[in-house]
């Protein structure tokens, strides 16, 4: 908190500062059990009338009201990590996008509305890279427009949590009704550590997902859209362990310079704890090495522990968390 030379907290924000990362200390409400008060940490997306909205790194804003204010002032970013490799948001935009390329895109200024009838919301959303070149109103008119055609919902991914993310844009769909469907991490670990690793079992690369391998993958009905957006980056890898009926084990990998991204990488229950995971992702990452990649990278959702726990302990750690919010007045379905 900001504390004068007099031994005093200050409040050194204003209005002005929207945009920027701040950390302040409110009073809580006096009719309220425990602490006296509320530290919170995040982009100022707004001060309108005597009302400030902070959006915290894990996408979540916070109403405070100006006159419960004790403290405030602006922080530096985020400081740069010392695990994994670095890199900006922008960057790993762009490298995630093109390894789950939609089957239909569309550009809106610098916005990429992204359809593939509907498999998976990050193929079937909106990526708002910068300015749409047009007022947001218009622009998401536009884009409610382009998924109406389709017979989708309008679906908008943000991120929050880095360098260059999208925190003001997260305040301004909540401010218009948009809801937040779903929250994931981008983690990010150096590559050669998982190439080093021991595979305690068969692994079989291919470039294309056969019949074996899509019988592990757990979405099941798979329409030719979605082979194809499985198929879709620069350089596709499809990992399997071979099982007595389906597989024990498989994975997906796309090399795109120097990053490799791991997805699909799934295990039969019955024989989980048993490395095949860690074996499927030391067979992709040894053929990504091969192929020049030096850094990886991969999506978690929030509240998949078991997932969380078996990355960290690879190396990787969260770079950026990314949600998807729909318009308002429809459903959807997919992550």
């Amino acid at each position: 908190m900001e504390i004068s030379a007099h031994g005093r907290l200050e409040v050194r924000i204003t209005a002005a500062d929207v945009g920027k990362r701040v950390s302040v200390r409110c009073l809580n409400d006096p009719a309220r059990a425990g602490e006296k008060f509320t530290d919170t940490v995040g982009v100022l997306a707004s001060w309108d009338d005597g009302v400030l909205l902070i959006t915290r790194r894990s996408g979540e804003t916070v109403r405070i009201p100006e006159s419960s204010l004790v403290a405030g002032k602006v922080v530096p970013s985020a400081p740069a990590r010392r695990r994994g490799p670095a890199a900006s948001y922008e960057e790993l935009a762009h490298v995630s996008t093109r390894a789950w390329r939609p089957v239909e895109s569309e550009r809106l200024g610098e916005w990429e509305l992204r359809a593939a009838a509907g498999f998976t919301r990050r193929a079937n959303s909106v990526l708002p890279l910068g300015d749409p070149g047009l007022p947001l109103d218009d622009a998401l008119s536009v884009v409610r427009r382009w998924y109406g055609e389709r017979g989708l919902p309008a679906y908008v991914q943000t991120a929050t949590g880095a360098e260059g993310t999208q925190e003001l844009l997260c305040a301004e769909l909540e401010r218009r009704g948009w809801t937040r469907e779903v929250t994931a991490e981008l983690w990010t670990g150096a590559l050669a550590p998982l190439a080093d690793r021991e595979e305690p079992a068969e692994v079989v690369l291919s470039r294309e997902a056969d019949e074996a391998w899509l019988t592990r993958y757990q979405r099941k009905g798979l329409s030719e859209v979605a082979l194809k957006v499985l198929g879709s980056g620069p350089s596709v890898w499809f990992a399997t362990v071979p099982g007595d009926q389906a597989p024990a084990a498989i994975g997906r990998c796309v090399v795109d310079g120097r990053w490799a991204g791991f997805a699909a990488v799934e295990v039969d229950p019955a024989l989980r704890r048993r490395g095949l995971a860690s074996a499927v992702m030391a067979a992709l990452a040894g053929r990504a090495l091969d192929e020049g990649a030096s850094a990886a990278w991969l999506q978690v959702e929030t509240d998949n522990a078991g997932a969380r726990a078996l990355y960290a302990g690879m190396g990787f750690s969260a770079h950026h968390a990314y949600h998807h919010y729909r318009e308002p007045g429809n459903s959807g379905s997919g992550r």
